[in-house]
């Protein structure tokens, strides 16, 4: 997530520069990527105002501006910018001035007339992309001063990486707050007024899935002006950290999410029919999203809907047909929680990756959602015009989370951490982090605040206090230890012992996931129904592996692949099988060889490997363990291997292996040579 220092500031002010503000997040778990400037390089910029503006005599495009720039005297410069107007204040590059990528700007005469700098676009300062025309400054920009110093760009950005169970921090707000209590600075609080209704206006919402929507929270806001702006400072907030600037209300809702934490979207109110239902989709039901891809839904994805369809897919993007555009004048706010089990993992299953559905796939604050609409509500009027509507909020009590009650007692703190912390110190650090306490004989009940999904059990309140503490504060302590020489019997081989065999018989030990792709796992073992994976990382890992037989052949594909081949590969691990209502995990050793018998050589006569060659290994195995009983050998209808040449292999009649060559049919199946 990437936040600029200034805003940071604005909510805790600590006595500690960018790199020493970086270090304190990095070692309380908040691990800073990178610090970048805010601008790139540029000097000579000040803020002007366009006085007159007539046309250029030789030059159709070109005008000549004359530009109050804080001298004595005006300042000319030809400028060919089809939004330049008398009055605008502007940028004005001043003759000396030097911009990103090393550009001096110096008097010119262009068509014959003098010009004594330049006005600026947003994209030749480097603050975008691209732009079309000059950059516009607002009409109370102070004329003469030093543009860098009037939008702040000597500010520098921060991009964390937060670990998944730190949504808290998925906003500046966040950020502040863990700073607040590392640094013991004072946290300035929100100061977010309630805006009152002026209009009774109010849009039916009906919230059929309570279990995944249990709080939702919508407004009706009408007669905003269809010629506002975003302000200039929400604009330099939002394009720092990595957000383009679109809309006014967009901004807004874009803004309040990167502020508080609660992500917010807006409808256009003309274009919903009849009324809002929360529901799951139906089955194939389709949506064209706001970025013009078209989904087809299935029934377990979550949706906002009017009578007429799905909007958005909820907790991950709107729709294109309920987008607010330039000619939205009446708007309808939402702000939501989504339970995050109900959301995680559909947008990826659709290919998307949202800043919403990043947030509420980790959990955002269930008691933020009306805190966020005031604060949303306060800035489109304030920006945009308007009457606002009535708060609407559909709660579902029984179906959001639980505070727990927690249970933190002053001896597990010693004991886990090796120090002993004073009460009032575990009591500044907890409530600086929003919990509330009460003491008890042993020490305290905790109870989390509404933000933190990650603290619910006693160890996960110490863990906070030593990352608050510091882990560099702890101090390193040589213990007293007695190794105690575990017994081993001598008729019992260790497995390390059988490694060092098979590799001294030529083998590579190798080491695969214990997941596999369905249709393998059903090639190579048809008789055990694999255990699938209710969340798969992908498509080819998606059940877990009732034999080694799966990863050992993918690794022999992978070789010869790459024109290796020669292979013989084993591994050691365990296999999950299936038996009844249990799934039981069984320890396992398998091997494979391919190719020649021999690695290249001359004085040797070469031969592809065939089934003697693998069982003689495995006879020259067991001897070496000295198994206490009697192997046999038996023909083997196993059907991943090739009748008449495969056997089982049985410990006193009991099966124990299988070995023998693949069969014709499997090796086609998996494209094995």
């Amino acid at each position: 997530m990437k936040i600029n220092e200034s805003w940071l500031r604005e909510f805790v002010n600590p006595a500690l520069n960018t790199v020493e503000i970086g270090q304190q997040l990095t070692m309380a778990g908040l691990e800073l990527d990178a610090l970048e400037p805010a601008a790139p390089d540029f000097s000579g910029v000040v803020v002007a105002r366009i006085e007159r503006i007539e046309p250029h005599p030789d030059a159709d495009k070109l005008r000549i501006c004359q530009l109050d720039h804080g001298g004595e005297a005006l300042l000319q410069v030809i400028c060919g910018a089809a939004n330049a107007a008398q009055g605008l204040k502007v940028a004005l590059a001043m003759v000396g001035a030097k911009l990103p990528g090393d550009f001096k700007i110096r008097k010119a005469k262009l068509r014959g007339v003098a010009s004594a700098g330049m006005l600026c676009s947003a994209s030749e300062l480097g603050l975008e992309a691209s732009s079309d025309g000059i950059m516009e400054l607002p009409g109370d920009a102070p004329v003469g001063e030093d543009f860098r110093e009037y939008l702040q760009l000597n500010d520098q950005i921060l991009d964390i990486d937060l670990t998944p169970n730190r949504a808290d921090c998925l906003s500046v707000y966040g950020i502040a707050r863990d700073l607040a209590v590392l640094t013991g600075d004072r946290l300035n609080t929100l100061d977010i007024p309630e805006i009152d209704a002026t209009i009774e206006d109010q849009f039916p919402v009906t919230v059929e899935a309570a279990e995944a929507c249990p709080n939702y929270v919508g407004r009706v806001i009408r007669n905003i002006r269809t010629d506002a702006v975003t302000p200039l400072w929400m604009q330099e907030k939002l394009r720092r950290c990595g957000i383009r600037c679109l809309h006014p209300v967009v901004d807004i809702t874009n803004f309040v999410m990167l502020e508080l934490g609660q992500p917010m979207h807006g409808f256009d109110l003309a274009k919903l029919d009849g009324g809002l239902v929360v529901r799951q989709a139906n089955a194939d039901e389709t949506l064209v999203l706001l970025d013009g891809k078209e989904i087809k839904m299935d029934a377990a994805t979550l949706v906002i809907a009017d009578h007429s369809g799905a909007l958005a897919l909820a907790g991950v993007m709107g729709g294109e047909g309920s987008a607010v555009e330039d000619s939205t004048t009446s708007l309808f706010l939402e702000s939501a929680y989504f339970t995050p089990e109900k959301i995680a993992g559909k947008a990826r299953a659709y290919g998307l990756h949202t800043d919403s559905s990043h947030r509420f796939e980790r959990g955002v604050d269930f008691q933020r959602q009306v805190i966020a609409m005031q604060r949303a509500s306060a800035l489109v009027l304030e920006i945009c015009g308007g009457e606002a509507g009535p708060v609407q909020n559909i709660r579902h009590p029984k179906y959001l989370p639980i505070l727990p009650e927690i249970d933190l007692r002053r001896a597990r703190i010693a004991q886990l951490l090796g120090i002993t912390l004073s009460d009032d110190r575990v009591e500044e650090i907890l409530a600086g982090l929003g919990c509330e306490l009460s003491s008890t004989a042993t020490g305290w009940t905790v109870v989390p605040p509404s933000y933190r999904f990650d603290l619910r059990i006693e160890v996960d309140l110490i863990e906070e206090l030593a990352r608050i503490y510091g882990y560099d504060n702890i101090p390193s302590n040589s213990r007293h230890w007695s190794p105690r020489i575990e017994v081993l019997p001598e008729a019992q081989v260790p497995v390390s012992k059988l490694k060092g065999y098979l590799s001294d018989l030529g083998y590579q030990e190798v080491i695969t996931y214990s997941f596999i792709d369905a249709a393998t796992e059903a090639a190579i073992n048809p008789m055990l129904k694999a255990k699938p994976l209710a969340n798969p990382i992908s498509s080819d890992l998606g059940v877990m592996r009732t034999t080694l037989w799966g990863g050992l052949l993918k690794a022999i594909q992978h070789n010869q692949r790459r024109q290796q081949k020669r292979v013989r590969v084993f591994e050691s691990g365990l296999v999950f099988q299936q038996q009844g209502d249990e799934l039981k995990q069984v320890a396992m050793l398998g091997a494979a060889m391919t190719g020649r018998l021999f690695p290249e050589q001359w004085n040797q006569q070469q031969r592809d490997v065939d089934f003697y060659d693998i069982k003689g290994d495995l006879e020259m195995l067991f001897q070496t363990m000295a198994i206490p009983g009697n192997i046999s050998w038996k023909p083997s209808g196993h059907p991943a291997l090739h009748p008449g040449q495969s056997a089982e292999v049985l410990l006193d009649g009991n099966l124990v292996g299988q070995v023998g060559a693949l069969h014709p049919k499997v090796q086609k199946t998996l494209d094995l040579d």
